[in-house]
């Protein structure tokens, strides 16, 4: 194994070299400036890990110095990448936040998968519709992992699941799950409705999870039977839009009890992943 490459210290804040680990608490300007330089953030320890495992390409590692020792075997690996390190407080300042999920690296985003290619073999598909909160993506995905679903397909305009805080939700399951995105442009619905279309033709029976006057219960007979399944998740609040829903083969819901009459998405979407795993060879 080669030897690790040594760790650079850092003692200005204003160090250009670590210019992209800056206002990581700034959601909006990290969205801008991670796609602006094709980059990602792997934030702990684990993730950074389970990236690394997926086959991504490190550009740098920053971590405060404790977490040095417990890394030494992935620096090894990467003996080219440089690794910035630097007390606590002064990675504060970098960042704009505490660090205390060990290390983080900036990962190179990997090329963008067809729709095509994330559903071939799959025979349970997750559809997400405009879903903006990243917590709650994370949290599908490491749902969608666990419980069987082989794609997620999102429209143009849900979040971005290789954003920081969506990774960390979902513990890495956003590299575990094929993922691809409807285009944006297709259709005054982002490409939603001629996705829908789109996995009909490939033989898909498309669902959308939303409580409507024609919407059947999660175990309905008929779509336990089903080879080839894609539910739909709307967005937080006004959830699945009317096109989409017109262009579903069927609505489903899940019985409520105690007066409640919805769950959080991501909570719904872990009990209907159940309901509806493939069953059977």
């Amino acid at each position: 194994m080669t030897s690790p490459a040594q760790p650079i210290e850092l003692t200005d804040a204003q160090d250009p070299r670590t210019q992209m680990y800056c206002s990581l608490s700034d959601a909006a300007l990290r969205r801008r400036q991670d796609t602006e330089h094709g980059i990602y953030l792997a934030e702990s320890s684990q993730v950074v890990r389970r990236a690394l495992d997926a086959g991504h390409t490190p550009r740098s590692f920053f971590l405060s110095h404790r977490y040095l020792e417990s890394m030494q075997d992935v620096f090894a690996v990467h003996p080219d990448v440089p690794v910035y390190t630097g007390s606590d407080q002064m990675l504060e300042q970098i960042t704009g936040f505490h660090l205390h999920r060990g290390a983080l690296a900036a990962m190179d985003r990997p090329a963008p998968r067809s729709v095509e290619e994330v559903l071939h073999g799959a025979r349970r598909v997750v559809v997400v519709e405009d879903l903006v909160d990243h917590t709650n993506l994370g949290a599908i995905f490491r749902s969608a992992a666990a419980l069987g679903m082989d794609a997620v397909l999102l429209s143009a305009a849900s979040a971005d699941p290789l954003y920081r805080r969506c990774i960390r939700v979902s513990m890495g399951t956003v590299f575990q799950v094929p993922w691809s995105r409807f285009a944006s442009g297709e259709h005054p619905d982002d490409g939603t409705v001629p996705g829908v279309r789109r996995l009909q033709d490939l033989g898909f029976r498309v669902a959308a999870l939303e409580l409507t006057d024609r919407a059947v219960l999660l175990d309905a007979p008929h779509l336990r039977e089903v080879e080839r399944l894609a539910l739909v998740l709307g967005s937080e609040g006004p959830g699945v839009r009317q096109a989409t829903l017109d262009a579903c083969d069927d609505h489903v819901m899940i019985p409520m009890s105690a007066g409640v009459s919805s769950l959080n998405v991501a909570a719904a979407a872990a009990v209907a992943f159940w309901e509806l795993r493939a069953r059977g060879v």
